[in-house]
C-alpha cells in the first residue's frame, strides 16, 4: 500500500473512530499524518496508537486562534499539505419540540462553521492537485427523526463541497464529500441505543453497520491520485442504507 507516498495529510477529529481508521490507512499507504482534536489525552493515546509518521496536535476547530495555530505548525515543520480530511463533527439526538439554540449552535459551529473555517484557513498550503474531503452523512440526504439539526448541518456540508468545486476552478484542487451510514466507533455506540443500531443494521442491503476501516478505505481512495477526476462528488460508505 503506497499511494499515498510523500504526501502530507492533516486529519481532523483524527484521534478517534472513522478519523483514527482513516490516519491509520493514510500513513500504511505511505503519508506524514498531522490529527488534532480537542483532548489532548486522547490525542496522545492516537499517536502512540499509530506509531511513526504521525504528529498530533490539539485545536478546536471551532476556534480561529486554534486553526491559526494548527496551520502555523504545519507550516513551520512540512510547508504544505496535500491532503485535507475535514472530519471533526458532532451529533445530538434532540427532537422537534425539545430544539435549544444551544444545540442547534454547537452542532452547526462545529459541523458547518468549523468546517468551513478548517478548509478556508488551509487553502495557503494546498498544493495544485490537493485533495479536500469533507465527511458528511446518510442523514444528510434522507429524513431521520430526532436529528434534524445534525441533518441540516450534513447537507450545508454537501452544499459547501458543490459550490467550493466551483470556486476552486483553475487550482485543480479537489474538494469531495466522503458520507458514512451507521458505523462501529465509540460515538455512534454511545449515541444509539442497540435496537436502533439493529434497526439501522436491518434496513441497509447489506444487513450491517459498518467498520471504520472501510470508511477509511475509501478516505484513502479520494486522498489518492486514483480520484484525480473527481471533485463536487459524495460517495457513500453505508452498505447501501440511503440508496434504497
Amino acid at each position: 500500500m503506497t499511494k499515498l507516498t510523500g504526501k502530507i495529510a492533516l486529519i481532523t477529529g483524527g484521534a478517534s473512530g472513522i478519523g483514527l481508521a482513516s490516519a491509520k490507512r493514510f500513513v500504511a499507504e505511505g503519508a506524514f499524518v498531522y490529527i488534532s482534536g480537542r483532548r489532548k489525552d486522547v490525542i496522545d493515546a492516537a499517536v502512540a496508537e499509530i506509531g511513526a509518521n504521525v504528529r498530533g496536535i490539539q485545536a478546536d476547530i471551532t476556534s480561529q486562534d486554534d486553526l491559526d495555530r494548527l496551520f502555523s505548525v504545519i507550516k513551520s515543520e512540512k510547508d504544505h499539505l496535500d491532503i485535507l480530511f475535514a472530519n471533526a463533527g458532532v451529533g445530538e439526538l434532540v427532537p422537534l419540540g425539545e430544539i435549544s439554540s444551544k444545540h442547534f449552535d454547537y452542532t452547526f459551529d462545529i459541523n458547518v462553521k468549523g468546517t468551513l473555517f478548517t478548509v478556508q484557513k488551509a487553502l495557503p498550503l494546498l498544493k495544485p492537485g490537493s485533495s479536500v474531503i469533507l465527511t458528511g452523512s446518510t442523514v444528510g440526504v434522507m429524513g431521520t427523526p430526532m436529528m434534524s439539526v445534525y441533518s441540516a448541518s450534513k447537507a450545508a456540508v454537501r452544499n459547501l463541497a458543490r459550490s467550493w468545486a466551483q470556486d476552486l476552478r483553475g487550482t485543480t484542487i479537489r474538494v469531495n464529500v466522503l458520507s458514512p451510514g451507521a458505523t462501529k466507533t465509540d460515538k455512534v455506540m454511545d449515541l444509539l441505543n442497540p435496537e436502533i443500531l439493529e434497526g439501522l443494521a436491518n434496513g441497509a442491503p447489506l444487513g450491517r453497520v459498518g467498520d471504520p476501516t472501510e470508511t477509511a478505505a475509501v478516505a484513502a481512495f479520494l486522498a489518492s491520485d486514483d480520484s484525480s477526476f473527481m471533485t463536487g462528488s459524495e460517495i457513500f460508505v453505508d452498505g447501501g442504507y440511503a440508496q434504497i
